[in-house]
């Protein structure tokens, strides 16, 4: 089936498939920070709120560059902010849309808190609230889904904390350098490629039918959220993340029990930049649980540096993901229930 063009056509109409190949290319995203403000105030610690796919890019820069940022990142999935947060604080909201009610509330709890503020959206509230009142901002590309803008976001991130001399200009041009690796690796998961030689094929092949469970070590955790995202959002499939160490203190235990039968795909996503002793958990745990849970889908990520890896395997998701939801016979591009959801909260 997955390779067979009338049935991709068909299942897959508005090209989920063609802006998966084409997400090397957000890596050259020319990043602009528009309304430069920038009154020098010393920055102690930096509040990214958004939520989904827009605060992704906020938990693979905080993982990426955690060993050398001065000073903490703090990432809000909700409507208000840390009471800590004030005028010594960089907020940033972050909102694909510009109009996540959850984002725009604590854009609003930040300027009541005179706290140093930035925003990165696609237009919406957000953008209007930063061209009306002179707010540092980044105009993202529209007309993707959020989880499908995972790179513009990461560059408007690094190029904001960059402009608040938090991060290194460095950091940016790395990512710009990868987008010709990456479209030579991502190029071999198209459609056009058959399943005999698509590794992104043959894994949704060995997971679709199953609830998949995605584990990676603490580095590289927002990797698995975003296999989690992806298979929520493309697939319509229900599915879990978490990471090691902290699996081997509970949820280990889980899969020693009752159903036998456990209709799950268990996938580890390891890379080698992981603590040692984590990838010797990895190894310890999937010998432990042999017989006990579905032998595990060992996805080695890919690339010469931490965040090489990321992209790599945040692409990946969105391929494997995307023809999952062709064998589940589902159209990968619209949210229409979250749509919905949202009428819903605003009658």
């Amino acid at each position: 089936m997955l390779d067979d063009d009338n049935v991709i056509k068909q299942r897959d109409p508005k090209d989920a498939l063609g802006v998966a190949v084409g997400q090397n290319e957000q890596a050259r995203f020319a990043v602009e920070v528009l309304n430069p403000d920038n009154d020098g105030r010393e920055i102690t610690q930096v509040v990214v709120a958004g939520m989904g796919g827009s605060a992704l890019a906020a938990l693979l820069v905080k993982s990426w560059l955690s060993k050398e940022l001065s000073i903490p990142i703090e990432v809000v999935r909700t409507y208000d902010l840390p009471e800590y947060v004030g005028s010594s604080t960089l907020v940033i909201a972050s909102s694909y849309s510009g109009n996540t009610e959850e984002t725009v509330s604590c854009l609003g709890v930040a300027r009541a808190r005179s706290a140093q503020v930035a925003i990165i959206a696609s237009g919406g509230n957000l953008t209007r609230i930063a061209e009306e009142s002179e707010i540092a901002h980044v105009t993202l590309p529209g007309h993707l889904q959020p989880r499908m803008a995972v790179i513009y976001n990461l560059r408007a991130l690094i190029a904001i904390l960059a402009h608040f001399k938090i991060a290194s200009y460095d950091r940016f041009a790395e990512i710009s350098d990868l987008a010709d690796w990456l479209g030579e690796q991502t190029r071999q998961w198209a459609s056009d490629i058959t399943t005999d030689k698509n590794y992104a094929k043959q894994l949704a092949l060995m997971s679709v039918g199953k609830s998949p469970v995605f584990y990676a070590g603490n580095l590289m955790a927002p990797v698995a959220y975003k296999w989690k995202i992806s298979w929520n959002e493309n697939a319509k499939n229900v599915a879990f993340w978490n990471e090691l160490p902290e699996f081997n203190h509970n949820e280990f235990l889980g899969w020693t029990s009752h159903p036998i039968e456990k209709p799950f795909a268990v996938f580890d996503l390891v890379s080698n930049f992981e603590h040692p002793r984590i990838l010797k958990r990895f190894e310890v745990s999937d010998r432990l649980l042999s017989g006990k849970r579905p032998k595990s889908i060992i996805v080695q990520l890919q690339g010469d540096s931490v965040i090489a890896q990321m992209l790599w395997a945040s692409i990946l998701a969105d391929f494997v993901s995307i023809y999952v939801a062709i064998l589940n016979g589902v159209d990968p591009t619209p949210v229409d229930l979250i749509e919905k959801f949202k009428h819903e909260l605003d009658n």
